[in-house]
């Protein structure tokens, strides 16, 4: 008897303990995970390479049209302040990782929700990798923007340290935010419908870049890649972790004890 009971006592405490390891989103665990973000080229496979290879020739490939879309795109400039294409540029405003992360942060602290923290977590986490990733390279690359002119062509890397705008074209930020933004949601939405409307507004965004001569679509292209693949890195670590310690909750190891 008293080995059952110490059998089913270690079962209740390894159960308990493995509710508990649930991911905690906090400081913590953000820096943590910040520092294994950094850390990941030096971790990265075949796999990861070729992605990124893919990447820089689809960019390279799409920048062959980039003038011929300009040519068309001016052509034709009624709708540039039209409702969609100005909810497109607002969705990708670096004020909306903020709104988002506020609403969602509100809602889990009214209503003890978990969900919607871990929402709220990752959009805040995923949008401050992926401005910083995008920031680096704007200044890398300085590729000017397609209103000044200058042509497709035209690049001065590290010419504009700061807040220079007109040099800032690759990759597009307000493309990165918005694909950020859709894939975090995409990610936590339980039905395959909401999943793809979710990358509505981004394709907004995509568009609206363009259609208002702020971006050359190679930019926006780059733009979505960077967004989704570090989105989707930051959404991984969590959904592992939560797979492990429903695993470990489900399957627990138990140890018997004799006692005479």
């Amino acid at each position: 008897m008293r080995r059952v009971f110490l059998q089913a006592l270690l079962l209740l405490t390894i159960c308990h303990s493995s509710l508990f390891a649930q991911p905690k989103y906090n400081f913590s665990q953000f820096g943590d995970e910040t520092w294994s973000f950094i850390k990941q080229p030096t971790r990265w496979d075949g796999s990861d390479w070729l992605k990124l290879g893919l990447t820089g020739v689809g960019t390279f490939l799409v920048m062959q049209a980039d003038q011929p879309i300009r040519d068309a795109v001016l052509r034709n400039h009624a709708y540039s302040n039209s409702a969609p294409v100005e909810f497109g540029r607002i969705y990708g405003e670096l004020y909306s990782p903020v709104v988002l992360f506020s609403g969602f942060a509100i809602h889990s602290l009214l209503t003890n929700d978990a969900g919607t923290k871990k929402i709220a977590y990752e959009i805040g986490q995923a949008s401050l990798y992926a401005g910083a990733t995008t920031y680096l390279l704007k200044m890398a690359i300085g590729r000017a923007r397609p209103y000044t002119d200058e042509g497709s062509r035209s690049f001065h890397p590290f010419s504009n340290l700061f807040f220079k705008q007109d040099y800032q074209s690759l990759p597009g930020g307000h493309t990165t935010v918005a694909f950020v933004l859709s894939t975090v949601l995409s990610r936590n939405a339980r039905s395959d419908w909401l999943k793809g409307i979710a990358y509505l507004p981004a394709a907004l965004t995509f568009i609206a870049r363009v259609y208002q001569d702020q971006h050359w679509t190679s930019d926006d292209f780059a733009g979505g890649i960077i967004g989704y693949f570090i989105a989707t890195w930051v959404v991984d670590q969590h959904e592992k972790e939560e797979d492990r310690v429903h695993m470990s909750s489900l399957f627990p190891f138990t140890i018997s004890i004799t006692i005479d």
